[in-house]
């Protein structure tokens, strides 16, 4: 899926455009330092591709682009919470259309701001005043910056992710760093569990690392690059990969999807709605997470 290829629909600036592709309409980036798209359906990264270097981000070729259905791959936005804490899974920002209310640029890169706030559909998932605007920064690195707003007269309280799907060559000759040695396993009823420094994939994975570091990196041999994730405003990082029969079992991801991607999740992670993270009224708060080609 070429992104820039698609004609333009609107030239906002020099370098940034918008197209159109099914019944989604796509911000794109083209500047000379690197190349991003982002889907106004679900505030959603679909693309980063740093000047001469590969894809940063993997995207379903079979993913769904009917402004319904919630985008496979990418950085889906999930919030007020993660997981199926609540219906819908991983909450409504992802299948929400949201506008684009500002866009900066100079010789470093680009910036967008997508906006989203409350609305008759979301007051009746979830019954607060919200204001939420995310801020996409493209240069040498990509940003994305989750900005929470309580516009309520009451306090309430979170949990979310950027739930980043970064593109590998093969899954199978990857090694990931950095995520540290204690995590959540959901494929384990949640147990608490030790693990090594180093982490090698050959089956299904679903972890919430609880004592991530700074900076976690994953090293891809086929494509030799090391893709390095910062993130901040989160207490988890989560690693996700369906493998093979996950993947079958997807309708949106092509059975061999799985070993093109790892997800490493900038997360504020609680275990249940009453749990999560409280902002008072006026109150904010960011979760951003920060990719790098190396």
């Amino acid at each position: 899926m070429d992104l820039y290829q698609l004609p333009a629909v609107t030239a906002l600036s020099d370098c940034v455009t918008t197209t159109q592709k099914d019944n989604l309409k796509i911000v794109r980036v083209m500047h000379p330092k690197a190349k991003c798209a982002v889907s106004l359906f679900g505030g959603h990264v679909l693309s980063f591709i740093p000047q001469g270097k590969p894809e940063a981000i993997w995207m379903s070729d079979e993913a769904k682009f009917d402004g319904k259905t919630a985008l496979r791959g990418g950085i889906p936005v999930c919030w007020p919470w993660f997981a199926r804490m609540a219906n819908p899974a991983h909450g409504f920002c992802r299948t929400s259309e949201w506008e684009l209310v500002e866009h900066r640029e100079n010789e470093t890169g680009v910036m967008l701001r997508l906006a989203l706030t409350t609305t008759e559909q979301t007051f009746k998932i979830w019954p607060h005043h919200f204001e939420l605007f995310l801020d996409i920064e493209v240069g040498d690195e990509l940003k994305v910056s989750l900005k929470m707003h309580n516009l309520d007269e009451q306090a309430w309280k979170f949990s979310g992710a950027l739930h980043t799907y970064l593109n590998v060559s093969d899954i199978h000759n990857t090694e990931t760093i950095g995520m540290g040695d204690e995590y959540i396993d959901s494929l384990n009823s949640g147990a608490l569990t030790q693990g090594g420094d180093v982490l090698t994939l050959s089956d299904t994975i679903d972890r919430v690392y609880t004592k991530p570091s700074d900076c976690i990196t994953l090293l891809d041999k086929g494509f030799e690059r090391q893709l390095n994730v910062k993130n901040h405003g989160a207490n988890s990082a989560v690693l996700w990969n369906p493998w093979a029969q996950g993947a079958q079992a997807m309708g949106d991801m092509p059975d061999d999807g799985y070993k093109g991607m790892l997800c490493i999740e900038a997360c504020q992670w609680a275990p249940d709605l009453e749990s999560g993270t409280e902002i008072v009224p006026g109150g904010t708060y960011t979760l951003s997470t920060t990719i790098s080609a190396g």
